[in-house]
């Protein structure tokens, strides 16, 4: 049976529920970019000039300019790339976000699951040989898990065009595996500052791609497609002080992460062990039905059997402060969990 991959996190929340679903930051943007964002406003008049949000960009990640392309949040890019590339193969590695997929079959492609097991952990060779184009995450929503760059770089072939969704990168300190800086021949990596910023409402994203990609995304993609206030936002998070200020967060995120993840297991729950993203993804009996009696007492959670190659007994839930942890740990126990 398939799934509906236009399911999302956001379609979990509302009615006065605390939001375990969106794997957005709470109590974001901070008041500094906020204030930026708010004076640009009186610049909305003009017409959106993209230049220095690229350059911050192309700086943030040590790339020239002309393979920067800025957009209307990751999933603008995923549309672009449906409709400019013609995969005769195209192949999405399963379970990841399922946006990607979506827009392929969109834009009239065929698309091939390719579905990891157990610890969902990459493994190149069960990618067809014959792939043209191969999407995968790192680190991996709904899963959490951070594949190596040298597996997710052993997936480029001549010929073959092997995006990569980082869009939860910088929620891992250091972005140990992150192509973003070396971005080797074929790959194409698409970026988001969404979840760490908590700009979803705003839509801001990029993708990095060798220029004559980027020139043919850019040829498809509608003039002015990013607000002035996104541009804004880009540039600003893109600076070494705002990565700084998000590498911070992302160190207090991963003790907190890891001791909810230790908290659950320590239930007898299966917790996709070694989750590096700003989420945990865990088995858990009847799940379905877990979620809705945590609705009735208030609380959102993701189900999981939207994603392939997961199912009815799968639940993502977004980290939050330890307080809001620690409710959520509570009400779990009423329930016998």
């Amino acid at each position: 049976m398939d799934v509906d991959l236009r399911h999302h996190g956001d379609a979990e929340i509302g009615g006065g529920l605390a939001d375990f679903a969106v794997n957005v930051r709470t109590g974001m943007p901070p008041e500094w970019l906020a204030e930026r964002i708010r004076a640009s406003v009186a610049d909305l008049a003009a017409y959106p000039d993209p230049y220095p949000a690229r350059r911050a960009v192309a700086r943030r990640h040590g790339r020239s300019v002309d393979e920067v392309l800025l957009t209307a949040g990751a999933a603008e890019a995923f549309v672009l790339l449906a409709r400019v590339l013609a995969p005769r193969r195209a192949v999405v590695v399963h379970p990841q976000f399922t946006e990607p997929e979506a827009a392929l079959r969109a834009a009239g492609h065929e698309v091939e699951r390719v579905i990891l097991s157990k610890d969902f952990t990459l493994d190149p060779a069960l990618v067809p040989e014959d792939a043209d184009l191969v999407v995968v995450g790192n680190p991996t929503n709904p899963t959490s898990v951070l594949h190596p760059s040298e597996a997710v770089a052993a997936l480029a072939r001549p010929g073959r065009t092997v995006v990569v969704d980082e869009a939860f990168m910088d929620v891992v300190p250091g972005e140990p595996e992150s192509l973003a800086s070396r971005l080797p021949t074929g790959i194409v990596v698409i970026r988001s500052l969404t979840k760490t910023w908590g700009l979803a409402g705003l839509r801001a994203g990029y993708v990095l791609a060798d220029p004559h990609l980027v020139g043919r995304l850019t040829e498809a993609q509608p003039l002015w497609a990013v607000s002035t206030p996104a541009l804004v936002a880009v540039e600003a998070c893109s600076s070494p002080e705002a990565v700084a200020e998000a590498e911070a967060w992302a160190v207090e995120l991963g003790v907190e992460r890891d001791r909810l993840a230790a908290e659950l297991t320590g239930r007898g729950l299966y917790v996709v062990p070694e989750a590096r993203a700003s989420f945990l993804c865990l088995s858990v009996p009847d799940a379905l039905g877990i979620r809705a009696l945590l609705r009735q007492r208030g609380y959102a959670v993701r189900r999981g059997d939207t994603f392939p190659g997961l199912g009815s007994d799968w639940l993502r839930i977004a980290v939050r402060d330890r307080p809001s942890n620690e409710r959520l740990l509570e009400v779990l126990g009423e329930l016998g969990i």
